[in-house]
């Protein structure tokens, strides 16, 4: 700090009478953005914190020569935006008490040109649907201002489009008359597409890479067929396949001189390996009023595993955890948990295999096609349960697009230890977990994922979308037979000055599909609330309730006579429905700030709800503001949510109606914002939620 502090107060004057500016003013300025203005000068106003504040704070100092450069400037841009009559009429240099001056500028803008005619020839032989498709949205029509970002734009698209068609050696020539006396602009541009190519050969640049060329132009080879047309796209998809194969640490793909003979493009790929071995190891910490965990991770990857590229990978994860807190673990609080969690996770996955004797189209789809087995051991603590579990999976994963993965999986998972706390009155402990240990779970499942994001850790444009199927039971044995269904899309796009503004919004739903009156296992039930679900609730809080008594006395409650003193805990529900739109703004360097509105609901009984309920009028709302900062590894992120005075308090179960247990209710927000009566939307949770956590939400 003291080092950074010294840079700041380095800063000196270039002249000993150097004057800050203090203001920049702009008179006349109606039809342009005064900001987008001062954006295109080199003077600036002096900032808000003085100059020794490291990151934030500058000195700007009045240069007479440059001033007199921006006041070109500032009519360059007027022109730049279709005000081609635009003068700087009247330019002050006023000094201000404080060595500090005010600079105001008087602007006259003048008529608007417009584009009255715009001829674009050489198109006419082409298909019409090619036609169409080149000529489609572009950023420049008749009866538009004629800004010259806007044609420059439509010069790159036009030829572009093109290129995607297959006419590599497409070239245009554009030119704009501007008529100051009209204010109109008549614009002509002249294509020349040129030939039609295909797709040629695919020639491999290995370096030094120890991947076999066979191996790598298989792959390349997978994103089209012989005979397909030329385009850019297929470049990337090119790309994609081959840097998918998770061994290289740079893939290249171009276009090669096209062969005019052939009528044919020639793809040319260069890789370079990443390590065949690698080690990663990380830390975590996880913050909530109702959960506390920290822990760290290593993860061990050998690319290259008994040789043919298979990949095998070992992950494990230890941490320790505190219900509610830290503190109430410490003083022993009744119902505080604590104890050490774990996972294990190893997995072997055989890339697709060369099949030669198959016809083209289905072998390019073969070649997408991997085999993935794993195996995982782990443990967990959460409210409600305690659990020791292992888990095996054998699927094939497909990958027919860049972007879409369907993968068929059998799974089996057995849990040796699976205990909950809540006393039932004698009854068996595990008819609130929903299984006997040592619960086998067997079921199928087929996950389906499109993935259109441009960066998975904090997506900013695109779209998600998934839908998972499991079948549980029946002819594969397991405790439990069951149907679960759960789609989820997400969908992002970013505006404003350099895109510094993302909307994101997301939908999940689930529903569990059982037997009439047939008990379900906990751990495939649904829960919401935490930094990355429902934020107006706690970790897994959203959920319908079991009243569990206490074994000793508990918060100051007193118990009518024939009551006992006791709290809420988790149970799950066999429907969930979860939604959020999140509007967030990096304001400064590498920190964001977020607004969001979450929705959402879990259900006892599978959806759709009963008929004759407002499905609307069950929901649960929070607004919410956060906080992120940046980092390689996703942003660490900071939300406080409060929940909206809507929806109906959480299902809560008396497991003894003689005995029923009086649990405590939170109808403020942080101690504040009380008064409402004991049934308010959520309770008996509190309306307002801290956390803290790494990565997006959504």
């Amino acid at each position: 700090m003291a080092l950074l502090l010294s840079v700041g107060c380095a800063s000196t004057k270039p002249t000993p009478d150097a004057k800050l500016v203090d203001d920049i003013k702009l008179q006349g300025v109606k039809n342009v953005d005064e900001g987008e203005i001062k954006k295109r000068i080199l003077t600036s106003e002096t900032g808000f914190f003085p100059a020794w504040v490291p990151g934030i704070g500058h000195d700007d100092y009045y240069d007479a020569t440059a001033w007199q450069s921006d006041l070109k400037r500032i009519e360059r841009y007027y022109q730049s935006q279709g005000y081609y009559q635009a003068k700087v009429t009247e330019d002050v240099v006023r000094p201000i008490p404080g060595e500090r001056v005010v600079l105001e500028v008087k602007v006259e803008e003048g008529p608007v040109v417009k584009l009255s005619e715009l001829s674009i020839q050489g198109l006419e032989n082409l298909p019409a649907d090619q036609r169409e498709e080149i000529l489609k949205k572009l950023p420049l029509k008749v009866g538009d201002v004629f800004i010259e970002e806007h044609w420059a734009k439509l010069k790159e698209l036009i030829p572009a489009r093109l290129n995607e068609l297959g006419y590599v050696e497409a070239v245009l020539n554009g030119e704009v008359v501007v008529r100051i006396d009209n204010a109109s602009a008549q614009a002509k541009v002249t294509v020349t597409p040129g030939a039609r190519y295909r797709m040629g050969d695919v020639f491999i640049d290995l370096g030094e890479s120890r991947v076999s060329r066979e191996t790598v132009l298989l792959q390349a080879k997978s994103a089209f067929s012989q005979g397909d047309w030329y385009s850019e796209s297929t470049l990337t998809e090119i790309q994609g396949r081959v840097f998918q194969m998770g061994v290289f640490s740079a893939v290249r793909v171009t276009r090669a001189a096209p062969d005019r003979q052939t009528l044919t493009v020639p793809i040319a790929v260069k890789v370079s390996d990443a390590p065949f071995h690698t080690i990663r190891a990380g830390v975590g910490l996880g913050i909530d009023q109702v959960r506390q965990e920290a822990n760290g991770s290593i993860e061990l990857t050998h690319r290259n595993f008994f040789g043919g590229l298979r990949r095998g990978t070992v992950k494990g994860k230890a941490g320790y955890a505190f219900l509610p807190d830290v503190y109430n673990v410490a003083i022993g609080s009744p119902g505080a948990q604590h104890g050490p969690v774990f996972s294990l996770h190893g997995e072997l996955e055989q890339p697709p295999l060369n099949w030669k004797n198959v016809p083209e189209a289905l072998r390019n789809q073969l070649n997408q096609l991997s085999f993935q087995a794993s195996l995982d051991g782990f443990s967990g603590l959460e409210p409600t349960y305690s659990y020791i579990g292992v888990a095996g999976k054998v699927g094939l994963m497909w990958k027919p697009l860049l972007a879409l993965r369907i993968f068929p999986s059998y799974n089996i998972e057995l849990y040796p230890k699976l205990s909950s706390e809540i006393p039932l009155d004698g009854r068996a402990p595990e008819q609130a977990v929903g299984c006997t240990a040592p619960c086998p779970l067997s079921y199928l499942e087929e996950t389906i994922e499109y993935d259109r994001r441009d960066k998975p850790l904090e997506p900013r444009e695109g779209y998600y979308a998934s839908i998972s199927f499991q079948q549980g039971g029946g002819v594969l044995g397991g405790q439990f037979s069951f149907y679960r269904i759960q789609p989820e899309v997400r969908g992002y796009v970013s505006f404003g000055e350099e895109k510094r503004v993302t909307l994101g919004a997301k939908l999940k739903a689930g529903t569990l599909l059982t037997a009439p009156d047939a008990n379900t296992p906990i751990v495939a039930r649904f829960f919401s609330g935490g930094a990355s679900s429902m934020r107006g609730f706690n970790t897994r809080r959203l959920s319908p309730m079991t009243a569990v008594a206490k074994n000793s006395a508990s918060d100051g409650l007193v118990a009518p006579a024939g009551a006992r003193e006791g709290e809420t805990l988790p149970v799950g529900g066999k429907g969930l429905i979860e939604a959020s739109v999140e509007l967030r703004w990096n304001f400064y360097g590498d920190f964001v700030v977020a607004f969001f509105f979450d929705t959402g609901l879990v259900s006892a009984g599978s959806l759709p709800l009963d008929e004759g309920v407002n499905f609307f009028n069950q929901l649960q709302h929070a607004v919410g503001l956060g906080l992120r900062y940046r980092t390689p590894v996703g942003p660490i992120r900071v939300d406080v949510a409060m929940r909206l005075p809507t929806g109906p308090g959480l299902q809560v179960t008396q497991n003894n109606p003689q005995r029923p247990v009086v649990y405590p209710t939170d109808n403020s927000c942080f101690g504040a914002f009380k008064g409402q009566g004991p049934n308010y939307g959520g309770s008996p949770e509190g309306r307002c939620v801290f956390q803290l956590s790494v990565g997006e939400a959504f």
